[in-house]
């Protein structure tokens, strides 16, 4: 039992940034805008959120800090993403473009920035955020060894973030307006719904959760961030396609995705993957390779919304 323990907390350090960052993207892809700027925007906020906590962890420490430097990432993150905003709803550019712009400019201002603060680009911090065991819930059988000790308080915040944005882009009019924008921005309008603003909260709610899934990936998986999320975006990507744009299935694709990152980082503590005459190069491309099998054939069923990518134009309504 202490293997699926193991197994099933390492997993939730993997799979919920992934959910989280994919539920972002649902976001704004389902208001109609593509947002493949997913990863420069994690590497935007996990860098604030890091430096925040080097910065001030001589003074400060355990879950006071961590949850001012996820509120730092997510502004930081929400922010950033206002460039794509602009660039593809103001000036109607290419989205992609416009999104691959943001992912190249993002580790190369971490990086510089990171020197000109502190002389080189790793930002150290020490990790005093894990949670030994929850009051009462830790002492649970089965399911207190499995969620409620070792854990991280992020854990618990980004299946909040999941309930919260699952409820809200499912029952409530905000939701239905985003996804009436996705489908058919003319008809929306047409009701009075002002697309622009729409697309617009699509994008920023995009990107304070990808900013907030940046720090919640570099915490519980290193002591130092060096301006990457090791392609954590683009992964969050794939989960969002594989999930087909819908809360309830990006879910279960995290999880899916997460267990696969698990096998790569931690299969030397698994005895039964650790006998095995597979070389450790192997196990460090199952996520990816997973990510090309999933996709050749989810992509067949895709479903994206119908005006993503399509820049709306109100005079040619």
């Amino acid at each position: 039992m202490n293997i699926v323990y193991f197994i099933m907390q390492q997993t939730m350090y993997f799979a919920i940034p992934l959910l989280i960052v994919a539920i972002g993207g649902m976001y704004a892809e389902r208001s109609g805008i593509i947002n493949i700027a997913l990863e420069g925007i994690m590497v935007m906020g996990a860098f604030a959120g890091i430096l925040f906590i080097n910065q001030c962890q001589s003074v400060m420490s355990g879950q006071d800090l961590l949850l001012l430097a996820v509120l730092i990432a997510g502004v930081t993150g929400g922010i950033f993403s206002l460039l794509h905003a602009f660039a593809s709803i103001n000036m109607k550019a290419d989205q992609t473009i416009s999104g691959t712009a943001l992912n190249l400019f993002a580790p190369a201002f971490a990086i510089f920035a990171a020197r000109m603060i502190q002389g080189i680009q790793q930002i150290q911090f020490t990790d005093t955020f894990q949670l030994n065991k929850v009051p009462l819930l830790g002492d649970i059988p089965v399911i207190g060894p499995l969620f409620f000790q070792k854990s991280y308080i992020t854990t618990y915040i980004g299946l909040l973030i999941f309930a919260v944005a699952a409820f809200v882009i499912k029952r409530t009019k905000f939701g239905l307006r985003l996804r009436a924008c996705g489908e058919h921005p003319g008809a929306a309008d047409s009701v009075g719904v002002n697309v622009y603003r729409i697309r617009y909260a699509g994008v920023i709610i995009s990107g304070i959760l990808a900013g907030i899934g940046g720090l919640v990936f570099v915490v519980p998986t290193s002591t130092n961030f060096n301006a990457s999320v090791a392609g954590y975006g683009f992964l969050a990507i794939a989960v969002l396609i594989f999930g087909q744009w819908r809360s309830n299935k990006i879910f279960m694709a995290a999880f899916f995705f997460g267990i696969m990152k698990t096998l790569a980082s931690a299969y030397s503590a698994i005895p039964v993957l650790k006998s095995l005459p597979i070389p450790n190069e192997v196990y460090k491309m199952i996520p990816y390779i997973a990510t090309l099998i999933v996709l050749a054939f989810a992509s067949k069923h895709s479903q994206a919304p119908r005006a993503e990518g399509i820049p709306y134009d109100k005079g040619s309504r």
